[in-house]
């Protein structure tokens, strides 16, 4: 019996009667991350790993009905034993191992495997079958090393400032936001946030995130010289808006693994796009797979039908799950553009 299944609630673990980021409510819940695609209200129990507790908290509710598991420490549930383990992709995190009668079955929820200093860093975990996920699955996604990124986005902070000019830079509120707070030169100038990114902000620095100082946007008038200086962080949905009138002549641009794409940049319509995603690309993907030694695997969202043929092409046993996981940084922004 396969460990886990494809079902109209999401992938259904028939032994242990649970759901793995079930997209319909469901009695039991295991969640990988916080992301929305991936955590939804309305479950009556969850259990995700213990780092992610503060973002899933401040996502879904205080009060959501949640238990947690220390990354590494395992818990049965009807003879199949579970465990959390990192999946390096934003905060808390997780792929989840599951054993039963001597079968191993990994599901790797969103990953990456460059470490970036915001979240544990991706850990290989040998497994029979190997659920993937393969956003960014084709062979032209290589990502650039992530400091060679932040060092462009640092000089385009700089170029901006000695022209008088405010640095817009649009990325996802959860995650992508922090990880550049992260990594960027503080000491350049002043950072601002969107509203949608400040209470995540929070939530990483009580987890002893480091990110630097913060102001809150939405406390500056129009035209304040300060923002002639400052870097701006904001969601996607908050360009065009009302919102970015306040910032006067600035320079805009947007952190995202599409922006390798050419056709993508244009329609963004912005000055500069930085090629920063959160996910593995195509050489990260066939790494982590080679890493966890499965001799099958299971490929959800993205890319699915090339990545399937292309181990299939090695030899190895892969088909596709049809699930309704997307890429955060393409999903319906607007809920997060309503906070400003």
């Amino acid at each position: 019996m396969d460990l886990v299944i494809a079902r109209p609630e999401g992938l259904y673990c028939p032994p242990g009667d649970f759901y793995i980021d079930p997209w319909r409510p469901v009695d039991r819940a295991v969640i990988t991350h916080a992301h929305g695609d991936h955590a939804r209200w309305g479950m009556k129990h969850y259990l995700a790993a213990a780092p992610g507790e503060g973002i899933l908290r401040s996502r879904i509710g205080a009060d959501m009905p949640l238990q947690t598991l220390p990354y590494g420490e395992r818990i049965v549930h009807h003879g199949v034993t579970l465990s959390f383990h990192p999946a390096g992709h934003v905060l808390g995190s997780a792929q989840v191992r599951l054993e039963y009668e001597g079968e191993v079955w990994v599901a790797s929820g969103d990953y990456k495997v460059e470490p970036d200093g915001t979240c544990a860093p991706f850990e290989p975990v040998r497994c029979h079958t190997f659920i993937t996920e393969s956003t960014f699955g084709l062979p032209i996604y290589t990502w650039q090393p992530q400091a060679e990124i932040f060092a462009g986005i640092n000089e385009w902070w700089r170029a901006n400032q000695a022209q008088g000019r405010a640095s817009v830079l649009f990325s996802y509120a959860f995650g992508k936001a922090q990880r550049i707070l992260h990594g960027i030169d503080d000491g350049i100038g002043p950072i601002l946030v969107h509203g949608a990114v400040e209470p995540l902000n929070r939530v990483y620095r009580e987890a002893g995130i480091r990110i630097p100082e913060t102001h809150y946007a939405g406390d500056f008038k129009k035209n304040d010289p300060m923002l002639r200086e400052a870097l701006i962080v904001a969601p996607p949905s908050a360009g065009g808006s009302t919102w970015m009138r306040r910032f006067g002549d600035y320079s805009d641009a947007f952190a995202s693994g599409w922006m390798m794409l050419r056709g993508t940049r244009r329609r963004r319509g912005v000055d500069r796009g930085f090629v920063l995603s959160d996910h593995a690309d195509w050489p990260g993907l066939l790494w982590a797979i080679e890493q966890t030694g499965a001799e099958r695997v299971m490929v959800t969202h993205g890319s699915v039908a090339i990545l399937v043929r292309y181990l299939r092409e090695q030899g190895l046993d892969a088909q596709g799950f049809t699930t309704e996981y997307g890429d955060e940084e393409e999903a319906d922004l607007v809920k997060e553009g309503a906070s400003v």
